[in-house]
């Protein structure tokens, strides 16, 4: 794996963000103004932008930094997980995948996907149905590990998600024999003169 800055640069960026500046984060470590300082200055050589600027008396976030701050916030909240996830694996116990469901897709269909996960002993599988879009926003938010969609995700640099095609299923369309002959000439377009 390629890593061109240190986690422990960002770890200090992050407190400096939250915190407000360099003094108060300094303050909070318990570590001098200039080491923090030098820290931060050290990840921004790393990733090659700056991400403080000065505004009158004040150290603000500049776009960059504002992009970093989100990641760092994505990251350490992973770490958190961390001790818990591996006592978890150490014990023996329960793993949880939430898994959001798009209302477009049939149960049936579902259910045959989900099969071989149903029959894993400690994987506690927790769906969530609704709709595509709010379920891509909790997706984003890392409350859903996975959504299971009849669409691919829509191009996102924020969400950085990836779509694979699950598989597919044959769809038919019945209607009384005058509609069926309206809709043949020029199918599917035709599907907006006849009613669905």
């Amino acid at each position: 794996m390629s890593q061109s800055f240190n986690y422990r640069h960002l770890f200090y960026f992050w407190v400096v963000a939250k915190e407000g500046g360099i003094a108060r984060a300094a303050e909070r470590l318990d570590m001098a103004v200039q080491t923090i300082s030098a820290q931060v200055r050290e990840l921004e050589k790393a990733l090659g932008v700056s991400l403080l600027r000065t505004e009158g008396r004040n150290l603000v976030l500049t776009d960059a930094g504002v992009a970093a701050l989100h990641e760092a916030d994505h990251i350490f909240a992973l770490g958190e997980l961390l001790p818990v996830r591996v006592r978890e694996a150490a014990t023996g116990q329960t793993l949880r995948l939430n898994l959001g469901i798009s209302d477009g897709i049939a149960k049936l269909a579902v259910h045959r996907l989900l099969t071989p996960v149903l029959d894993e002993p400690h994987l506690r599988l927790l769906c969530h149905e609704g709709e595509f879009q709010p379920l891509l926003g909790e997706l984003a938010l890392h409350k859903l590990d996975a959504v299971l969609a009849d669409r691919a995700a829509p191009p996102n640099p924020a969400l950085r998600t990836t779509s694979q095609l699950l598989g597919t299923s044959a769809i038919a369309w019945y209607a009384p024999p005058l509609w069926a002959e309206a809709a043949a000439n020029n199918f599917p377009h035709s599907l907006t003169v006849v009613p669905v």
